[in-house]
């Protein structure tokens, strides 16, 4: 990353002979002023007549001049280092992948499998649409978010290039399951482009067309533009699987020979239940009929990072060579007794504006810690989920990875490392996990309309997860704030309001999202009595609730028992 790279190398030898060259030619200059000055008279007489110093020959002025051109020759070599983004503008939309990461796109009637050739469609679709912001699910037996709706293409690379079966946890294929998550993210994150869901799949999906075909039009009724995009060959091929170390064909529970077939009939239903566009697997150029159906929808413009550069370093070295000739000038001139000061001023000049342009700026930061530091959440999650995806399965990190989706505005990706985070022992991470993950809902609460389903169900989540927060720490301010605000508008939601409504509400949000505690509780607050009861009853809830997600969390077979 921090190499060092030159536009014109060939300058760099060429001013290793500039020097010698510079260096002979002060040698021969000396030795022409002795001769010129021997033909003149004899040494004591010149002494008397001539400056002092004038007769005096020092070797450091070539050393300075060789210095001069090496300096030189080495910034018209053009040398780089450090890396440093490349911010353009662009007009783009907000799109979700839906990439099909089941066993059967492993087939291999694709080169080298299915899998691999939607990879780079991907990689292609990124190339053509910089603009867009672009969220990514894996799926099989169910979905899985990768990313939030994101313009950084390191985390959407980050988690493409480690997209494999195992990422989604359950076998099988289900594309019903795929459009709903799809929709469902689009809908809860805010934009103003509109919204596309692109699904790519080899189609060989095992559960009722219906199912397929109410999601897809749902998806339709909400705006949401719908492309499908097929993989592999109706012949289709075996399915290689690694077992026991050895790489053999997938078999079913019978112990035959599996042959997974493109399935476009799946494809085609979803596009035409969503009025949308569906792109068969023959289609060489995928990725630009997808850029081309998702042509006519509306944009918004970006900035967006497109790759990064080396930053050009050559005044480094020019600062120091004028340095080097202004330091020679003030030499001669004060040999000769009669310094011209333009000279040197001009120098100096000159010398100012080059180290002006000196920049100072290092690599890009790549810790996720820096990144959420910095602001950039998304890339801070993206960077938690990867190392969570290498094994790094610590509380610590699913709890990093939860409040850095939470900050980047994605509730829905969040839920799970959150309350994953608030099942271990620790008391102070259970509480800040609960915390964290209630501010999400909160805030949505406090956003949307009062009279929609969402807020409301926002808010009954907001105050279910504080009261799991104040069990474990009972005298907290800001929890208990935090819930009275949910409470207080939940309780105006349903009293149907009245004017100057929204003003309150604003400052309540302020006053929730507060960083410090604060230093009294206003009128209104729970009495000893209330907050008794609803500690009570938040125990009885916290078991109920960790009773159930043990028996959902068991096991459970794939559709009709096929794992591909």
């Amino acid at each position: 990353m921090n190499a060092v790279t030159t536009d014109w190398p060939w300058m760099l030898p060429v001013a290793v002979v500039l020097v010698a060259g510079a260096v002979l030619a002060v040698v021969a200059a000396v030795r022409r002023k002795r001769l010129r000055l021997a033909r003149m008279g004899e040494a004591p007489l010149l002494a008397r007549l001539t400056p002092a110093g004038a007769l005096a020959s020092s070797p450091w002025r070539a050393v300075r001049l060789g210095g001069v051109v090496l300096l030189a020759g080495a910034a018209l070599a053009g040398p780089r280092w450090g890396m440093e983004p490349a911010i353009v503008s662009g007009e783009g939309i907000d799109v979700v992948l839906a990439l099909d990461a089941s066993l059967s796109m492993l087939a291999t009637d694709e080169r080298p499998n299915r899998l691999e050739r939607l990879k780079q469609e991907v990689r292609r679709y990124r190339d053509l649409s910089r603009a867009d912001r672009v969220a990514m699910l894996a799926f099989a037996g169910r979905s899985y978010i990768l990313t939030p709706l994101t313009v950084d293409d390191g985390a959407l690379e980050l988690f493409l290039d480690n997209l494999d079966p195992s990422i989604v946890g359950q076998a099988g294929s289900s594309l019903a399951r795929a459009v709903t998550q799809g929709t469902d993210l689009l809908l809860s994150s805010p934009g103003g482009s509109d919204r596309a869901l692109v699904i790519m799949s080899d189609g060989e999906a095992f559960e009722p067309v219906e199912d397929v075909r109410a999601a897809a039009a749902r998806a339709a009724q909400n705006g949401i533009a719908i492309v499908t995009v097929g993989f592999g060959t109706t012949q289709g091929s075996t399915i290689p699987v690694k077992e026991n170390g050895t790489v053999a064909p997938k078999r079913d529970e019978n112990g035959q020979v599996v042959i997974s077939r493109y399935t476009p009939e799946m494809l085609q239903a979803i596009a035409d239940a969503g009025n949308g566009t569906f792109i068969g697997a023959e289609v060489t150029d995928k990725a630009a009929r997808v850029r081309a159906a998702l042509r006519n929808l509306r944009a918004t413009t970006r900035r967006v990072a497109a790759g990064a550069t080396r930053t050009p370093r050559f005044q480094w070295f020019v600062a120091p060579a004028l340095l080097l000739l202004l330091v020679d000038t003030w030499r001669a001139e004060r040999r000769r007794r009669g310094p011209r000061p333009s000279a040197a001023v001009a120098a100096a000049m000159a010398g100012t504006v080059a180290m002006s342009g000196c920049t100072w700026s290092g690599s890009v930061p790549r810790e996720a810690a820096r990144e959420y530091a910095m602001g950039r959440h998304a890339r801070a999650a993206a960077l938690y989920r990867s190392a969570i995806a290498k094994g790094d399965a610590r509380p610590e990190l699913m709890y990093n990875l939860g409040t850095a989706l939470v900050a980047a505005d994605s509730l829905p990706s969040a839920i799970e490392p959150l309350e994953r985070a608030a099942r271990v022992e620790e008391p102070e991470l259970r509480f800040r996990a609960w915390f964290n993950l209630g501010l999400g809902h909160l805030r949505r609460g406090l956003a949307g309309a009062p009279a929609a389903d969402s807020t409301r169900e926002a808010l009954a989540t907001t105050l279910e997860t504080y009261k799991r927060a104040l069990i474990l720490r009972p005298t907290d301010r800001d929890a208990k704030w935090n819930y009275e605000l949910a409470l207080r508008q939940q309780q105006e939601n349903g009293g149907g309001g009245g004017g100057g409504g929204g003003g309150a509400n604003a400052s309540q949000q302020d006053r929730g999202e507060a960083d410090t505690p604060r230093a009294q509780q206003q009128g209104g607050g729970l009495g000893e009595q209330q907050a008794e009861q609803l500690l009570d009853a938040a125990a009885r809830e916290e078991r109920g609730v960790q009773g159930r997600k043990q028996r959902q969390s068991r096991p459970q077979p794939p559709p009709g028992g096929k794992d591909w």
